[in-house]
């Protein structure tokens, strides 16, 4: 377990050993972003690039990029359940209080898992 410094708050990181080793084998960074999703309810999702797209992005390690993107969908209709409604960012009043205390990585079957939370 690793600790890093994001916006302002403590981020735990727990790697299992899967993970550990996978991230080890990496040529590149990996980068990932821990979006919490404003829309009809809130969503929590874990998303993985190989490319660095939030600015805020702290470097957990050599080969470990971490964020926190809180975002939005401009309505909320049912209708639009079945695909993905674009995002925007979403400016927070006192967002130190939504940045996660916790982030758990996995990777299993050749596929990055994550969790976050409080």
């Amino acid at each position: 377990m690793s600790e890093i410094m994001i916006e302002n708050r403590c981020l735990q990181i727990e790697l299992t050993k899967a993970a550990k080793k996978a991230l080890s084998q990496r040529e590149g960074v990996l980068f990932v972003e821990m979006e919490l999703y404003f829309s009809c309810l809130i969503r929590k999702q874990v998303l993985f690039h190989d490319k660095q797209r939030q600015q805020n992005s702290v470097s957990a390690s050599d080969k470990l990029s971490v964020s926190f993107h809180p975002v939005m969908t401009s309505s909320c209709l049912i209708s639009e359940a079945t695909a993905e409604p674009a995002k925007s960012d979403f400016e927070m009043q006192r967002r130190e209080c939504f940045v996660p205390k916790w982030l758990t990585l996995d990777y299993k079957k050749s596929t990055w898992i994550g969790e976050f939370g409080y």
